[in-house]
């Protein structure tokens, strides 16, 4: 009698919850022979996408952070194909992932089709720059490694031909504009005027990274960070201010050139690098995926199973799913979030093995632990247990900075272990004086 074929759990994207999935899946099911797990994503590494900040501003090298999918598989037990996901057949069960190609243009790998039982979409979300004119030609979004590192390069360009200028007698002034002030824009600022400050010091005669490098941080709505809370928010600007971080708020950007950015109020503010933060949005090959439902964010409308409404082997988490949050409000979804999807990968490693089980599927209910905003290697702001006493208890300063880094650690002990990441964060305290503070190419 031929042994029954393991049941196949496809992940499309290795972020912030589908690699943590994946792992955990490979561990439980796969290595049990209880299922066959195959991760995809358009990239060989994965770099955990909250900290691309620092990867812009540069003070973390995504070479030296990134984790190889290959390794990670083999380390858990599943399997790794890259490959961006270009389409959709329910009924075949099947999913297109596009041609692989190198940095010369050349396939390496040819379009081809993955067979699965069990779908799960976990591609994260992308910036959303709401059709406005000349974002599209003159600014830079972090959505990737490669985004962020472009900003980096160009950050360190600019610095140092402001320096050459400015020792010749001319101008030195760089002007950096960040549209958008959530989480991203507001750490964004704060480590860009750490890593100038840090970068001045090593060879930059005349550059006075204080007053020459501008930075200006440009929000629509009247405050900044609009979904947290007003403490947090008024800590932030406080500490901002404190960095010379020029904040414009009730400023909604309708044009950008590639000198300027103008609002609404008919203002002008010069602009030599640009960071498009504001909005974000699924991305757009999401919508009508074989009549898969969707918002009008091309987020996948999920039940609090997590299954998409229309398929039930068809799930979405993190980002790029529209998961309800009934204790929230009448139609309230959750907010993208990195806890969100940390907390619905948890969820999700036990809906599969009550899945092949034939039992029925928990349902997610959002835990809200607050909220932590970096701003700078030694300082953070935010809230603790929101969800329990209400965002009250208001934490900032370098034991918030701790907190923040933890979230991190989490991550990397949910992938690697304890004592890996353990030896990982000793082995790099101890290289700290070899190498500089800041990535200098």
């Amino acid at each position: 009698m031929a042994a029954s074929t393991p049941h196949r759990i496809l992940i499309v994207g290795g972020g912030a919850g589908g690699l943590p999935l994946a792992a955990a899946l490979g561990e439980r099911l796969a290595r049990r022979g209880l299922a066959e797990v195959t991760l995809v994503d358009p990239y060989p590494t994965h770099v955990w996408k909250p900290l691309l900040h620092e990867v812009a501003a540069g003070r973390m090298d995504a070479d030296s952070h990134g984790v190889d999918y290959p390794a990670i598989a083999h380390r858990h037990g599943f399997r790794f194909r890259q490959g961006a996901m270009t389409g959709l057949d329910r009924a075949a069960r099947t999913i297109r992932v596009g041609a692989v190609f190198d940095d010369e243009g050349t396939e390496v790998l040819p379009e081809r089709s993955l067979a699965y039982d069990t779908l799960v979409i976990a591609v994260g979300s992308e910036s959303n720059d709401f059709g406005v004119p000349g974002v599209a030609a003159h600014a830079i979004k972090l959505d990737t490694p490669p985004q962020a590192e472009r900003f980096h390069r160009r950050l360190l360009a600019a610095s140092v031909r402001a320096d050459l200028r400015k020792g010749e007698g001319g101008d030195g002034t760089v002007c950096v504009a960040i549209i958008g002030a959530g989480a991203t824009g507001v750490e964004l600022a704060a480590e860009i005027r750490h890593s100038t400050r840090a970068h001045a010091t090593y060879g930059l005669d005349h550059l006075d990274p204080e007053r020459d490098i501008r930075i200006a941080l440009i929000e629509a709505a009247p405050r900044i960070l609009p979904p947290l809370s007003e403490k947090i928010a008024a800590a932030a600007t406080e500490l901002l201010a404190a960095l010379r971080v020029d904040v414009h708020t009730g400023e909604r950007v309708v044009e950008v050139t590639g000198e300027e950015v103008r609002t609404a109020s008919g203002r002008r503010l010069p602009a030599d690098l640009l960071v498009w933060a504001a909005g974000i949005k699924a991305p757009a090959w999401l919508a009508g995926l074989d009549g898969l439902e969707t918002n009008r964010a091309n987020q996948l409308l999920v039940r609090q199973t997590l299954q998409s409404t229309r398929d039930p082997d068809v799930f979405a988490f993190g980002d790029c799913a529209a998961c309800p949050w009934p204790q929230s409000g009448p139609g309230a979804i959750l907010p993208p979030r990195a806890q969100v999807a940390h907390q619905q990968a948890t969820l999700l490693a036990k809906s599969m093995r009550a899945r092949l089980a034939g039992r029925p599927l928990p349902a997610f209910r959002f835990r809200d632990y607050g909220s932590l905003v970096s701003l700078g290697e030694l300082s953070a702001v935010g809230s603790l247990m929101g969800g329990l006493i209400g965002g009250s208890l208001l934490v900032q300063g370098l034991i918030a900075r701790w907190m923040y880094a933890s979230l991190y650690k989490m991550h990397q002990v949910a992938l690697h272990g304890v004592a890996l990441v353990a030896f990982d964060t000793v082995g790099r305290t101890l290289r700290g004086g070899l190498e500089p503070r800041v990535k200098l190419h």
